[in-house]
């Protein structure tokens, strides 16, 4: 008899996930990881993500993102700690003819969220602490807001414990074989044995199984800054200034307000550097440093001068095109690929669970979208 009926590998958001709504279908499950849960080198580390439903013609993310909302405050109500949901209304903004805008209004419309569409003036007299050298059109979120994620990773792995979980701090091994697995080893001297195994380890994928995914799921290096706003000034801070997305500028640039008294983040949404996990180092350069005082510059000028108070590297682990990859390994009937999140998919990891799960139990409709047939070899990312 097996061990267990799931091992799942990696604690990130996805395999926290997947390995409690295994859990509550009744099986007995194993959640492995080698440095433990929302860990400073996982994707899934840091201190916010945005969530959000505007995804344009992507309107599955987008009833994803829905859907996945509530099941992240039952986790933070369950475990006491309902502000890892912060609550500040997400501004998503575009050049006025962005075709996205209209494709992101009509998404919202079909799922059903609800939203505000602002002309370019509208934006800058709500939050004039934003500058725009384009004319603009913006959508606004009132509901979302943001996940605070290295603790609320941890939350969901502490619910899934109390509810039969086995948590284990290892190593774990790629399976060794082909067709059916039957046990992984965990350390020198020790394996576990397991019904089905869900690979769940972000950018260490590439890494597990290098033939199928190396050209598939790309780990690319992700810089992120903190700016201290200046004393007394709230226009940086909830319910001042709501999180903040900008599509039609290349650099990619993002930013939450200042949280906890952490510092106004910036970063760059966009394909980094590739990388190694285990040997990238986690120092951002000068060069890095001044592009982001650059768009401060730019789009924040009261934080032009505003002190770097922190800086943090982490890594995306995306696929060629952004969807996320949800499917059995193409050889071994019970090993699961559970990855592609980064950059959109933190959000996501109630849905991504519940899934997953339904993929183990054969009643779930397989979304093309998210096979191994649909991932190419070149960077192309479409999905954001």
């Amino acid at each position: 008899m097996p061990d267990y009926d799931c091992a799942v590998i990696g604690a990130g958001v996805f395999g926290a996930w997947i390995a409690y709504r295994l859990r509550l279908s009744g099986r007995t499950v194993a959640l492995i990881d080698a440095l433990g849960p929302g860990n400073s080198r996982s994707s899934s580390g840091g201190e916010s993500r945005i969530t959000r439903s505007s995804y344009g013609p992507d309107e599955i993310y987008s009833r994803w993102a829905l859907r996945s909302l509530p099941a992240w405050k039952q986790v933070f109500q369950n475990t006491g700690q309902p502000h890892l949901f912060q609550h500040t209304g997400v501004l998503w903004t575009a050049p006025e003819a962005d075709p996205r805008v209209a494709s992101n209004r009509q998404a919202l419309v079909n799922s059903g969220v609800r939203f505000e569409l602002l002309s370019g003036v509208e934006v800058t007299y709500r939050w004039p602490q934003f500058r725009f050298p384009e004319p603009v059109a913006g959508i606004y979120e009132p509901e979302s807001g943001v996940l605070l994620a290295r603790r609320a990773v941890q939350a969901v792995v502490a619910e899934a414990v109390r509810a039969g979980v086995e948590f284990i701090m290892a190593v774990a091994e790629p399976p060794d074989g082909g067709g059916r697995i039957d046990q992984i080893r965990i350390g020198p001297d020790t394996s576990i044995r397991a019904g089905d195994f869900v690979y769940a380890c972000g950018p260490w994928l590439p890494k597990a199984f290098p033939r199928l995914l190396k050209d598939r799921i790309h780990a690319t290096r992700q810089d992120v800054f903190f700016f201290s706003p200046p004393p007394s000034d709230r226009r940086f801070s909830p319910p001042f200034m709501p999180a903040w997305l900008h599509y039609g500028d290349p650099r990619g640039g993002y930013a939450l307000p200042d949280m906890e008294s952490r510092g106004f983040k910036l970063a760059f949404d966009r394909h980094g550097h590739l990388i190694d996990p285990d040997e990238m180092d986690r120092i951002v350069s000068q060069e890095a440093v001044a592009e982001a005082r650059a768009f401060l510059s730019e789009r924040f000028p009261a934080l032009r001068n505003a002190p770097l108070v922190e800086t943090r590297v982490c890594q995306y682990e995306n696929t060629s095109n952004g969807d996320f990859l949800l499917d059995r390994h193409p050889e071994l009937e019970n090993v699961w690929i559970a990855g592609g999140g980064s950059g959109h998919g933190f959000k996501h990891g109630p849905a991504v669970g519940e899934y997953v799960e339904q993929l183990l139990s054969g009643c779930g409709t397989p979304e093309p979208r998210f096979s191994f047939a649909s991932k190419g070899m070149a960077r192309a990312r479409a999905v954001y």
